[in-house]
């Protein structure tokens, strides 16, 4: 066992500076462009998440245009329709037969109505 021991040193004394010294330099290597990569990974998605609030930004924009669109043409359609009522109404259809045509609403004793019989 001793000799076991005695070479199982010595192969370590000498295997130790050889698997030191190399990967020192990979580990360096392998840092460096571990690093450069995962810059690139996280500029990408900071890229991505920039590129994803401008898009909501926009959308957003456009549903405040429309949403003004819509309420303006809430008011116009009012409008248009007490503009309708307003024409439609008796009142006013009964002065302007008067004042273009001549014509009058007819008194009680001219109404005359008919009874049918089946």
């Amino acid at each position: 066992m001793a000799a076991w021991a005695a070479a199982a040193r010595a192969e370590e004394s000498v295997a130790v500076p050889r698997s030191r010294s190399r990967p020192r330099v990979v580990k360096r290597e392998r840092r460096v462009t571990g690093g450069v990569f995962w810059i690139g990974i996280v500029a990408t998605l900071l890229a991505g998440v920039v590129a994803t609030n401008v898009a909501v930004l926009r959308l957003n924009m456009k549903l405040d245009r429309l949403g003004r669109e819509r309420s303006d043409l809430r008011a116009q359609n009012a409008e248009l329709s007490s503009r309708l009522s307003s024409a439609a109404s008796a009142p006013r259809i009964q002065k302007l037969a008067a004042k273009r045509l001549g014509l009058v609403q007819a008194t009680s004793d001219q109404t005359h109505y008919f009874t049918l019989h089946p």
